[in-house]
Parts: C-alpha cells; sequence; structure tokens
C-alpha cells in the first residue's frame, strides 16, 4: 500500500539550515517524478521543489538558490536540503508526486503524507 513519510522539520532561527526526508514505499519510486511541498497557515499548499526519474529539478522562485531536492532511488527517498531559513519558510511540508501527473491516490482519494513541520524564528 501507498504510505510517504516525511521526518526531518523543527525548529531553526533566521539563516540556519534544516534538511527533510521523504520516504515512500508501494509505488515504482524510480518511475515516480517526485515533489515537495509546503503549507502555511491559511494559505493554500504550494510546491516547494520537484525532481522527476531521470533527476532533473525545478524550484519555486522563493527557494531558488537555497533549497536543493535529490533523490536516492536506493531507498526510495526524496530529500530537502534548505539552507538560509526565513520567516516565510514556516510550513508544513510533504513529499508526492509532481503535477502532472498529479499526486497520488490511495482508495480512490488523494492522500497526502503527515507531514514535518518546520518553523523559522527567532
Amino acid at each position: 500500500q501507498l504510505q510517504l513519510v516525511e521526518s526531518g522539520g523543527g525548529n531553526v532561527q533566521p539563516g540556519g539550515s534544516l534538511t527533510l526526508s521523504c520516504e515512500a514505499s508501494g509505488i515504482v519510486f524510480s518511475l515516480a517524478d517526485m515533489a515537495w511541498y509546503r503549507q502555511a497557515p491559511g494559505k493554500q499548499r504550494e510546491l516547494v521543489a520537484a525532481i522527476d526519474s531521470w533527476r532533473s529539478t525545478n524550484y519555486a522562485d522563493s527557494v531558488k538558490g537555497r533549497f536543493t531536492i535529490s533523490r536516492d532511488n536506493d531507498k526510495n527517498m526524496i530529500y530537502l536540503q534548505m539552507t538560509n531559513l526565513k520567516p516565510e519558510d514556516t510550513a508544513v511540508y510533504y513529499c508526492n508526486r509532481q503535477t502532472p501527473p498529479g499526486i497520488f491516490t490511495r482508495n480512490g482519494r488523494p492522500y497526502w503524507g503527515q507531514g514535518t513541520q518546520v518553523t523559522v524564528s527567532s
């Protein structure tokens, strides 16, 4: 069964760094175009960074030059290295499939893991 487990979040001061991890199971991971999303309080979930099966990457303008997405197909993991964090990066971070083709579904419904909280504050 599909499962996404995010980890690595925490509290950090502005300018600090964190690395998030996401372990996927129940899918053919090496063929999946994956992404990190985030949702801040009161805001819609947004795409942060994406990496396809060929390891091509793209980033939201707000994180370019600060965040790096990577993947390890042997471990079914994707990572998000975050540096020079800003208060506006505060959000719950989720991994999922890129759109297109669209986020994963499970039992016919959109599926999201539990996410991992990142809080940037002095």
